[in-house]
């Protein structure tokens, strides 16, 4: 795969991350406009009740911000909510005591921008997988990427058609395999074993 070019996200899609793991080069564009109802600030996992949507609230602004400028809005108690979601979710999965401390500080703390949200997030999911993944930013928006393997579209999640292998999910029993759900889902699900995952799966 050539030069990936991808929005960085908060814990991102399985499908997002079967593209990072499989580029050769990954460059991260840094220089968009801010778009409502993506996975810029939301994610989905795998709860008691089926699908649930995990949504980050912003601060908003009169005039169009690019994101990199966007604001996290801690006026509610999102991160508290967030993580008894995750509990709620994972308790149970083989790998969440594993990696619950390493995550748990992302949602106790208070980083100002969304974007830098993501990248925290994004170093975090490399060590948990056990990898290093290199990256550059984009210093300009083009709405047309030619010499890039163009994945952006990904960030809309309702438009991710991405159909992935089935792998063991704590309510499937409940619910079925849901499928393309956040990295969390397949990291506690399949802990170390998730990497094998991502670089098998056909995009």
């Amino acid at each position: 795969m050539k030069n990936l070019l991808i929005y960085p996200t908060y814990f991102p899609s399985i499908s997002h991350y079967c593209a990072l793991v499989q580029a050769e080069k990954i460059t991260f564009e840094v220089e968009d406009t801010f778009q409502k109802q993506t996975n810029r600030n939301r994610m989905y996992i795998y709860s008691p009740n089926g699908l649930q949507m995990l949504n980050i609230p912003l601060k908003h602004s009169d005039t169009r911000q690019k994101f990199k400028d966007v604001k996290i809005e801690y006026a509610f108690d999102w991160q508290k909510n967030h993580f008894k979601s995750l509990e709620a979710a994972y308790r149970t999965s083989p790998f969440f005591e594993y990696f619950e401390d390493d995550i748990r500080p992302l949602f106790e703390k208070k980083t100002p921008y969304m974007l830098d949200l993501n990248f925290e997030i994004f170093e975090l999911i490399n060590q948990a997988l056990g990898i290093q993944l290199d990256f550059e930013k984009t210093t300009e928006y083009f709405h047309e990427a030619p010499e890039y393997n163009d994945l952006r579209p990904l960030v809309n999640g309702k438009k991710d058609n991405t159909k992935l292998e089935e792998y063991t999910q704590v309510f499937e029993e409940k619910h079925g395999f849901i499928n393309n759900l956040s990295i969390l889902d397949l990291l506690f699900n399949e802990g170390r074993y998730a990497l094998d995952y991502l670089k098998q799966q056909k995009l």
